[in-house]
């Protein structure tokens, strides 16, 4: 049987330009949607991000982006998400645009949620990206921060992860399913939805990588083991949910959240917090797998 939380890539990617998609209906909760979409050199893209607040993360590719809020071109450097750091645009609702390619091949991936508020429209470059290197030894991974908790919005998060081949991410396994807060008010735990969207380094001679991907709950009422291809998305609607990028493949995963709070505050699950204490000093030479190093040496546009 298929798992229930994983959406593969569309077959008809090619035809409709969407590589993948899920609305918070097909998700059976209650905020947030996503979709990754390819355009062709001069291809444009008309949308209206209605009652919602939008994020579009430029995963390879340039684009130009007219809008009733701004315009901004181009966006966008690197080729694909291996090639350096994150661009991305956050709109807000009742924004009218219209997205053009500028480059032979561009991919992005867009989130949206409804919102009652209101906030200005705003670039993310990767200069304003930050890099944090979490974990250690073979949980050692990498995180770009593309819409962090404090960003100017009302419920949209966004980072992208990068995990060597071999490695664990999200680990200790976390949950964020309940809103915790202690009594001085201090928030412990978000209640979110989250979404994990895979891109695995294949190449020519070795393709078909993957990583796991494990989502349970403390009264496993909900364990799902998924295996997570190229350009597949995972759904976490609750639970912890760590993931092992398969010895040979690097694993990339962009992570859009949205729920009780703009946080990333978890709880992490108690059989394995311990590991934590064993990182001190141990990290993985690997990571940073892209950098701010890259952007600086960049000389040559994309095509």
């Amino acid at each position: 049987m298929g798992s229930s939380l994983l959406f593969q890539a569309s077959r008809h990617a090619s035809e409709t330009g969407v590589i993948n998609r899920v609305s918070a209906k097909d998700a059976h909760w209650d905020l947030l949607s996503m979709e990754v979409r390819a355009l062709k050199k001069g291809q444009t893209w008309q949308h209206h991000t209605g009652d919602c607040e939008s994020v579009i993360v430029l995963l390879g590719g340039q684009c130009a982006v007219k809008s009733n809020c701004g315009e901004w071109q181009p966006i966008g450097r690197r080729q694909n998400v291996w090639d350096g750091m994150p661009w991305a645009l956050y709109l807000p609702r009742q924004t009218e645009f219209t997205l053009t390619a500028l480059t032979n091949h561009l991919e992005l991936a867009h989130a949206w949620v409804p919102t009652n508020e209101d906030h200005p429209a705003q670039l993310v470059t990767p200069e304003d990206s930050k890099i944090e290197i979490r974990g250690g030894h073979h949980a050692t991974r990498q995180i770009n921060s593309i819409i962090p908790p404090g960003f100017d919005c009302h419920r949209l998060v966004a980072c992208e992860v990068y995990t060597p081949h071999g490695n664990w991410s999200s680990y200790p396994p976390h949950k964020h399913d309940a809103h915790k807060a202690d009594a001085h008010g201090n928030l412990l735990e978000a209640d979110l939805e989250e979404f994990y969207f895979y891109k695995i380094k294949n190449t020519k001679e070795h393709r078909n990588g993957y990583a796991i991907q494990r989502v349970y709950n403390d009264d496993r009422s909900l364990d799902e083991t998924i295996t997570a291809h190229d350009n597949d998305i995972v759904l976490v609607p609750e639970g912890y949910h760590p993931v092992s990028a398969t010895y040979g493949y690097d694993c990339y995963y962009l992570n859009f959240l949205a729920g009780s709070a703009q946080s990333l505050a978890c709880t992490d699950d108690p059989d394995y917090a311990w590991t934590r204490s064993t990182w001190e000093n141990n990290q993985d030479t690997r990571v940073p797998m892209v950098s701010h190093a890259m952007e600086a040496k960049r000389e040559t546009a994309l095509v």
